[in-house]
């Protein structure tokens, strides 16, 4: 079935593919279709559905094996339980990104090679692109936090990463908000703080890093914040809209 012709994001494309995971349609260790087969069925591009599987590879679903084909690693769980109270509010999973994203970029500036900043400007310059076309830029973004995990050399920090992105591209309530983004001038503000949080790890300085992820951060949840409808029962950013940590810095 072809996806409507109005929602050509590579997340919707993704939860089509999830959707038939979840569905029985395939077992683990089976081999799925070719990104060729899938563009032509769905009826969008083959850019589209490599983003899709790169952010279901993320999530644990799909193992890339290049020159072989794509398997299936893991499978979701079903529609109906997705939406059995386990979703992650948009401020709660903020709080928790700036809490770990920030040391990981600190981390990341004292252990950063060459490859890894030739890299994170290469998805900078994607990331721009995409936005000076129109787009949305998502999979650049969620690109380039990774990366910066993976500066860190470290499997564990890029695999918690992966999780914090996994829970957010799959809560129905962070769509809702992002959906609000898109006819705004906030992506290009994000786009700025990426190219203040390179600096910092080009400049080797930890603290920096560190402070600039998390003012990155900030400035997400405070968009968000002017974007949330504060009557929604889901709103949760009463409860997380405290520097966590003050106290004991202060103390």
């Amino acid at each position: 079935m072809k996806l409507d012709v109005n929602k050509r994001r590579y997340q919707d494309v993704a939860a089509s593919l999830r959707d038939e995971l979840a569905q029985g349609t395939y077992a683990i260790g089976d081999r799925l279709r070719t990104e060729r087969q899938i563009s032509e069925e769905l009826g969008v591009s083959r850019s589209l559905v490599r983003d899709a599987m790169i952010m279901l590879e993320v999530e644990g679903l799909v193992d890339v094996r290049k020159g072989s084909g794509i398997y299936v690693r893991r499978l979701p769980e079903s529609a109906d339980d997705e939406g059995k109270g386990n979703d992650i509010g948009p401020f709660e999973l903020l709080q928790a990104r700036q809490l770990l994203e920030s040391n990981i970029a600190g981390f990341a500036a004292t252990v950063v090679t060459k490859a890894d900043i030739v890299r994170m400007r290469e998805l900078l310059d994607q990331e721009r692109a995409e936005l000076d076309a129109g787009g949305d830029a998502y999979m650049a973004d969620e690109l380039f936090h990774r990366q910066i995990a993976i500066a860190t050399q470290n499997a564990v920090l890029v695999s918690a990463v992966d999780n914090l992105w996994g829970m957010r591209n799959r809560s129905r309530m962070w769509e809702r908000l992002h959906d609000r983004v898109f006819d705004c001038g906030y992506r290009v503000k994000w786009l700025e703080d990426h190219q203040s949080i390179l600096t910092a790890l080009q400049c080797r300085d930890p603290q920096m890093a560190r402070q600039a992820m998390w003012q990155h951060l900030e400035n997400v949840r405070l968009t968000l914040l002017e974007l949330s409808d504060v009557d929604d029962p889901a709103f949760d950013a009463y409860l997380f809209d405290a520097d966590p940590l003050a106290a004991v810095r202060e103390a």
